[in-house]
């Protein structure tokens, strides 16, 4: 940990020095007038015939914008301040295991909707860093953006990007989060962090471009198992969490250090990915006159697309001092050694090629794209070495068109030869926008055919997981809609699931493979009342219904409603604070499995409870943003002079948060 904190402060120095290293080589850049085209590419003017030397629009301000991986739609950076969670890697609508940082899920029905492979372990998958949530810029100014995040009993977050174009053509960008909590009860301490570097280049010409990405994520929790008694928590002769007994995690052992990182009983997941993609472009050179300056343009045909991918990818349980007794009595597990250690390993190697043709010239939100794709994947576990070589074909095609009325896309991946043949992927979406232009309705469709995640279907996982039989291929259609309408602050969402094949585990260790179809159905609304002139309402509620018998149990009701107070004073002082209530009907909730780090289907402890209340104050003044909350103030209990010892639960035995503080900053710099 110190050793990267070390690297990530020596790398912040040196992106800084090297600005002013190559100063005078990029002082012709910096006298150039920078613009930008239709697609939101810059653009430098032509200053051959230029005799003055004219001011820089841009030195004393920033024109930033991103887009993420594998799409064109460009967007600038959220400035808002009226919802923590835009910031909090967490959502609302996921609940974790009472420390920031522990195994977390969904409370709305969220499918695995990836063909191929898939080592199956997703309790972790909000605090990793991801391809597709990669982002590249294009700034006139190196922008650098710092997070600290600091909470009750040592909660802490530390988030650093910095992004910068040392040409015009070329783009650096840096990402680095630590999150590290000690948490509340024994043996749930978290020390996650992650680390991305991405860049883009384009030649001066145009035709050639390339991306890469370099992720790291190191994701440690320590797992207790939750309580060994759940009411422990309301007699407490101290009243601190600490003293209440969990069933994992020897006594001797559990302590809380902000500044340790060691994990004895839990889960640690590691992952190391670079990706490089290349391309070239035959197409059309122009050039646009404009008030007698002449702007070289290059509008690409046809793409000729490489891309290879490497990860490398570990997840590991492990119990240094182990009880006997515990894992009998709680988990029915005998232990035979005097540790408890469960390991598998994965590489994986992808060579994709693809070939993109642009049907119109000056609209690059159009195109049509073939691809083919060698995997090359090896798995290490209980001393077995798994081989899957697989060949998959795909197509997609896309459009939105330039008077931005319609949104067209489609796109399919088939793997045609190898461990995983048979494995599909097709969507169909469309987006119309409504008239006037108050609003879009969206349309889509989605089939996927998918092989079950080794870790519930395999017998050669180290982990041990159980599955009951050899599975079919799990095979999931989902049809959604979303209706927006900015005007009036609206947005509706639905989604329709149709499950066949579908595997869930349903103890600590059985996996299953449900025998009869079945569907869910979802569907949410998003609102914002304005009540008076500096005084708003925000609700969010999703329904949620499943066929009789369906392995998957859901909240029928799952709502977040925020009164906040809030506006514009001061002249640079953005204000909002107020109440926010989150709630979620009784229901049974999924149990958690530490030694598989899966959650499982349960069917005998319903869990009820108090709505979250939390009190929120956010600001900004300027390029500086601060986030104050108290939040589970549910947890009073008037009957025991208002302490707060009324916890709630995110599974059996599993309590959350009691009262919690958390200050949080964001500040931007531009330099």
């Amino acid at each position: 940990m110190q050793k990267l904190l070390i690297f990530t402060f020596f790398t912040l120095c040196l992106l800084f020095c090297c600005d002013w290293a190559i100063a005078q080589a990029d002082q012709y850049d910096r006298q150039q007038q920078v613009s930008f085209d239709n697609q939101g590419r810059p653009i430098k003017k032509d200053t051959s015939n230029q005799t003055l030397e004219h001011r820089d629009p841009l030195a004393d301000s920033i024109t930033i914008f991103y887009h993420y991986f594998d799409s064109t739609r460009i967007l600038t950076i959220d400035s808002s301040i009226n919802d923590f969670y835009t910031r909090y890697p967490v959502p609302f609508t996921y609940t974790d295991l009472g420390n920031f940082g522990n195994a977390a899920r969904s409370v709305l029905f969220k499918p695995v909707l990836l063909p191929g492979w898939d080592a199956g372990f997703h309790s972790y998958d909000v605090y990793r860093y991801k391809v597709e949530d990669t982002k590249f810029f294009q700034t006139t100014r190196p922008y650098v953006e710092t997070a600290y995040l600091l909470g009750s009993r040592g909660e802490q977050m530390i988030d650093l990007f910095h992004t910068q174009n040392r040409k015009t053509n070329f783009n650096l960008g840096f990402e680095f989060r630590l999150i590290n909590s000690p948490g509340a009860l024994k043996n749930q301490n978290t020390n996650h962090n992650n680390l991305r570097i991405n860049t883009f280049y384009q030649s001066d010409n145009k035709r050639y471009s390339n991306y890469l990405i370099f992720i790291n994520n190191k994701l440690q929790s320590s797992d207790n198992g939750g309580l060994q008694q759940d009411d422990a928590l309301r007699s407490l002769s101290l009243n601190d969490p600490f003293e209440a007994n969990t069933r994992l995690g020897s006594s001797v052992f559990s302590y809380r250090n902000i500044f340790s990182s060691t994990i004895t009983t839990g889960t640690e997941y590691k992952e190391s990915l670079l990706l490089f993609r290349q391309s070239y472009d035959f197409g059309q050179k122009d050039s646009l006159v404009k008030d007698t300056i002449t702007y070289k343009l290059f509008y690409p045909r046809v793409r000729l697309q490489h891309t290879v991918q490497y990860s490398r990818s570990s997840y590991t349980f492990q119990d240094f001092a182990p009880s006997v007794e515990d894992y009998q009595n709680y988990y029915g597990y005998l232990l035979l050694k005097d540790s408890v250690s469960f390991n598998d390993n994965w590489k994986n190697f992808t060579n994709d090629f693809s070939i993109i043709s642009f049907p119109q010239k000056n609209n690059l939100n159009q195109y049509l794209k073939a691809n083919a794709g060698l995997e090359l994947i090896k798995g290490y576990s209980l001393n077995t070495q798994t081989d899957y070589n697989n060949i998959y074909v795909g197509g997609e095609y896309r459009n939105r068109t330039r008077n931005k009325l319609w949104e067209i896309e489609a796109s399919g991946k088939f793997y045609v030869t190898g461990h995983y043949n048979g494995d599909y992927s097709a969507l169909l979406s469309l987006k119309k926008s409504l008239k006037n232009n108050i609003g879009s309705l969206a349309l889509g469709l989605q089939n996927v055919n998918r092989t079950p995640s080794f870790v519930s279907s395999e017998y050669v996982s180290s982990f041990p997981s159980s599955p009951a039989s050899n599975f079919n291929k799990e095979n999931t259609v989902k049809i959604f809609t979303n209706i927006e309408i900015p005007r009036i602050d609206l947005k509706i969402t639905g989604e329709y699931f149709l499950l066949t094949n579908y595997v869930y585990f349903d103890g600590f260790y059985a996996s299953k493979q449900a025998s009869s179809i079945f569907n869910v159905l979802h569907a949410g609304v998003e609102k914002k009342f304005g009540i008076r002139k500096h005084l708003n309402f925000y609700t969010e509620i999703h329904a949620q219904q499943t066929t009789a018998n369906a392995p998957v149990n859901l909240p029928f009701i799952f709502t977040r409603n925020r009164l906040a107070f809030e506006g514009n004073f001061f002249k640079n002082l953005y204000l909002s604070t107020g109440l926010e209530i989150k709630y979620g009907t009784a229901y049974k909730a999924d149990g958690y499995s530490p030694m598989t780090g899966q959650f499982y289907l349960q069917d005998s402890i319903t869990i009820s409870n108090r709505p979250d209340v939390n009190l929120f104050l956010n600001f900004r003044i300027k390029s500086f943003k601060g986030f104050v909350r108290l939040e589970n103030l549910n947890a009073s209990e008037p009957s025991q002079g208002f302490q707060f010892v009324h916890y709630n639960f995110a599974a059996p035995h599993y309590a959350t948060r009691g009262l919690w503080f958390r200050l949080g900053i964001w500040w931007n710099f531009v330099n």
